[in-house]
C-alpha cells in the first residue's frame, strides 16, 4: 500500500506541475497582451479566448518538454518567446497602428542587409525590457543546468511517438492547414478581416496571427481572362479616344526624374498648424505643375508597397497576400513602367542612399528591369549624415550627376532616406531651430518632440525639392521630375489626438505629389488626385510614351477609382455597383498583368512608335525572361 501510495502522490505531482504552468501560461499570455478581449481580467468571461491566444505557445512549451524532459525550463523559454512576440508587436502597434501580422516575419531575413539598424531604432530605450530578458535567460541557463528531469529518458518509444506528434502538430498550425480553422473558427471567436487591428483587440495577437494565416494560406486568386476581355471590350472607345489624344503629344523625348520622398507630407493638413507653411517650395512649385494628393497602399512603414505601385502601375489591392513585394515577387521579368521606358530607349538608373540588399531591391530592381542601382556605397564618401540617414542634399547631388546631355535618354528613380523614423531618436545639430517649430496643443512632450524632428527633416527634403527642380530647369535637356510621399509619418498620437483638417482617418490620409516640366514644353499641367498605381501611367504621357495600353487603361478608370487605394488596416472606401465592377475587372486585369499574359487582351490597341529604337536586352534579361515564361 506505501508503495502504491508514494506512486500515486509522485505522478499527481508530475501532473500537477504542467497543468500549474499551463495555467499560468494562458493569464500571462492575456496580460502581456493588453487588448482588452483577452485579458487576465476577461478568464470567466472569454476563457476560451484566451486559451486560443495561448495555444500556440502552450504548444510549443509541450513539445518543448517532451525534448527536454524539464518542464520548467520549457515553459520558460516558452515564456521568453511569448513575451518577444508580444513586445515586437507592441512596438509595431504604437508605430503604425496594426499589429504583428504572418508576413511580418519575413522581415527576419532583412534584419542582415542594414535592417537591423533601419528597424532597431524602434527598440524601447528604457532598460527594464532588456533586463527582464537578461534574467529570463539566466533563469533558463540555470534550470537547464540544475532542474531534475521530469520523465525517464528511456519510455519505450512513447516520448518518440510524443514529440513526432507534437511536431506534426505545431508544423501543420505554423502552416496554416486548413483543419486548424475549426479552432480558430471565425463564428466561434469572431473575426474583422478587414482590420487586424480590431480583431487584435477583441482576439488578441496570437489568435490574429494564426486567424490571418489560416485566411491568407494556400489562398490563391485567379484571373478570369473572359471578364477581363469583355471590360476592356467595354472599355475600347474610351481607351482609344484616350490614346489617340495622348498621341498627339510628340515633344522632345525628355530625361525623367522620380523622387520618392521618405514620409513625406505637408503637416499643415493637421487641425493647429493649418496656417504655417512648412513646404514653400511644393507649394512655389505646384502653381505651375500637375499637383494633387496620391492616396497610397501603406501607412507610417511599408514603403516598398508605394514604390511596388508607382514602378509597376499594379495595385497591392488586388494581390492581399503580398505584404512586402519585393519579399515575395517570382523571378524573372515584371512588367512596369522601367521596362516600358526601356522600350523606348531609357537607360534605366535607381538611386538609393541605403543598403541595396534592404527589402530585397538589388533582385527586385534586376527583375523590374533597372539597368543600374547605385546605392549607399556608391554615394561620395564626405556624404555624411544629416541625423540618422543619409541627406536629401546627397540624393540630389547623385540625382544631377547620373544625367548627361548627350547619350540615350535616362529615367532616374531616387528613393531618399532622410527624413526616416524613429522620429525620437535623430540626433539633430540645431536644436534651436528645432525647438522653434510651432506643434499642435493638446499632444504630449513626447509627441512634440517626435513631430518636431520629422518636421525638421521634412523641411530639407522640401528644400532639395526646390533645390534639383532649380538644377533641372537649367538643363539643355527636357527634364520632368515627379515627386512624391511614400506614406505619412509614424506619429500615431499626434493624429489621434489632434487629427487631420480634412477630417479623415491616418489610415486613409493621403500625401501630395508634383509633376514637374522643367521646360514647360509639354502637355498642360492637370492637377487631381490619383492613386500610387496611377502615377507611371501619367508620367508617361507626360513624357510623350503612349503606346501601353494598360498603363492608358489605368489613366481612364483613375477618377474614381483613386479613392480605393488605402492603407490595409484602413477603413474600405464605399463603392456603388458600377465602381464595384470596375474594380472586380481591374483585379482581373492586373493578375493576367502580372502573369504577362494581358498582352493578347490588348494587342489591338498598340501602336508601336517606328521612330523608336528600342534598347535591346542583355543575356541576363533574356535568360529571366525565359524563366519567368516557364
Amino acid at each position: 500500500m506505501k508503495g502504491i501510495s508514494t506512486g500515486w502522490r509522485d505522478t499527481l505531482g508530475r501532473v500537477t506541475l504542467p497543468v500549474c504552468l499551463a495555467l499560468a501560461f494562458v493569464l500571462y499570455t492575456g496580460f502581456l497582451d493588453g487588448n482588452p478581449g483577452v485579458s487576465t481580467a476577461a478568464w470567466a468571461d472569454r476563457p476560451w479566448h484566451l486559451f486560443a491566444n495561448a495555444f500556440p505557445g502552450l504548444l510549443c512549451a509541450t513539445l518543448l518538454t517532451v525534448l527536454t524532459r524539464r518542464v520548467v525550463l520549457s515553459f520558460a523559454l516558452a515564456f521568453l518567446g511569448q513575451g518577444i512576440v508580444l513586445g515586437v508587436s507592441a512596438i509595431k502597434m504604437k508605430n503604425l497602428g496594426s499589429p504583428l501580422l504572418p508576413a511580418d516575419f519575413r522581415m527576419v531575413g532583412q534584419l542582415k542587409n542594414g535592417g537591423f539598424h533601419l528597424l532597431g531604432g524602434y527598440l524601447p530605450t528604457n532598460p527594464l525590457p532588456y533586463l527582464a530578458i537578461a534574467a529570463t535567460i539566466a533563469l533558463v541557463v540555470l534550470l537547464a543546468r540544475y532542474e531534475p528531469p521530469l520523465m525517464a529518458r528511456r519510455t519505450h518509444g512513447r516520448r518518440l511517438l510524443s514529440g513526432i506528434a507534437l511536431v506534426a502538430l505545431v508544423g501543420t498550425l505554423f502552416a496554416g492547414l486548413p483543419a486548424w480553422s475549426h479552432m480558430y473558427d471565425k463564428d466561434r471567436l469572431g473575426m474583422q478581416p478587414w482590420s487586424a487591428a480590431a480583431n487584435a483587440g477583441y482576439n488578441g495577437v496570437v489568435t490574429t496571427l494564426m486567424q490571418f494565416r489560416l485566411q491568407d494560406a494556400g489562398k490563391k486568386t485567379k484571373a478570369d481572362p473572359a471578364e477581363a476581355s469583355r471590360f476592356i471590350a467595354a472599355s475600347d472607345a474610351t481607351l482609344r479616344q484616350h490614346m489617340a489624344d495622348t498621341a498627339a503629344n510628340t515633344r522632345q523625348t525628355p530625361d525623367i526624374v522620380v523622387v520618392q520622398s521618405e514620409s513625406f507630407f505637408d503637416p499643415a493638413v493637421i487641425k493647429g498648424l493649418e496656417h504655417d507653411n512648412f513646404a514653400p517650395n511644393l507649394h512655389r512649385l505646384a502653381e505651375h505643375a500637375s499637383f494633387g494628393q496620391l492616396h497610397v497602399p501603406t501607412f507610417g512603414g511599408g514603403t516598398i508597397r508605394t514604390e511596388f505601385e508607382v514602378l509597376t502601375g499594379l495595385s497591392l489591392r488586388y494581390f492581399p497576400s503580398m505584404q512586402f513585394p519585393y519579399l515575395q515577387m517570382q523571378a524573372g521579368v515584371m512588367p512596369g513602367m522601367v521596362r516600358t521606358l526601356r522600350s523606348h530607349g531609357y537607360e534605366t538608373i535607381a538611386v538609393h542612399g541605403n543598403d541595396p540588399g534592404f527589402w530585397n531591391r538589388t533582385s527586385a530592381f534586376r527583375t523590374l528591369g533597372f539597368d543600374r542601382f547605385v546605392s549607399q556605397k556608391d554615394f561620395p564618401a564626405n556624404a555624411a549624415p544629416n541625423g540618422e540617414h543619409m541627406p536629401d542634399s546627397a540624393m540630389t547631388d547623385e540625382i544631377m550627376a547620373q544625367l548627361k546631355n548627350d547619350g540615350p535618354p535616362r529615367f532616374v528613380f531616387a528613393i531618399s532616406m532622410e527624413a526616416h523614423g524613429p522620429y525620437d531618436k535623430s540626433a539633430i545639430a540645431d536644436t534651436a531651430e528645432r525647438d522653434a517649430i510651432p506643434v499642435p496643443e493638446g499632444i504630449s512632450d513626447d509627441a512634440k518632440l517626435q513631430l518636431r524632428n520629422y518636421i525638421f527633416h521634412m523641411r530639407r527634403a522640401d528644400a532639395e525639392l526646390g533645390r534639383l527642380a532649380d538644377m533641372l530647369k537649367q538643363r539643355e535637356r527636357p527634364t520632368l521630375l515627379l515627386f512624391y510621399g511614400d506614406h505619412l509619418p509614424a506619429l500615431t498620437e499626434t493624429y489621434a489626438k489632434a487629427g487631420f483638417t480634412s477630417g479623415s482617418d491616418m489610415l486613409a490620409q493621403t500625401v501630395p505629389y508634383i509633376l514637374i516640366d522643367a521646360h514647360e514644353d509639354g502637355p498642360a499641367p492637370r492637377n487631381g488626385d490619383l492613386a500610387a498605381w496611377m502615377l507611371p501611367g501619367r508620367l508617361m504621357e507626360q513624357a510623350g510614351v503612349h503606346d501601353d495600353a494598360y498603363f492608358a487603361l489605368t489613366q481612364v478608370v483613375a477618377p474614381a477609382m483613386a479613392s480605393l487605394t488605402r492603407a490595409p488596416d484602413a477603413p474600405a472606401a464605399p463603392e456603388d455597383a458600377a465602381l464595384k465592377y470596375t474594380d472586380i475587372s481591374m483585379s482581373n486585369v492586373a493578375m493576367l498583368r502580372m502573369k504577362r499574359k494581358l498582352d493578347p487582351l490588348v494587342a489591338q490597341f498598340a501602336t508601336p512608335d517606328a521612330t523608336v529604337l528600342a534598347r535591346q536586352p542583355g543575356q541576363a534579361e533574356e535568360e529571366a525572361a525565359a524563366g519567368a515564361g516557364q
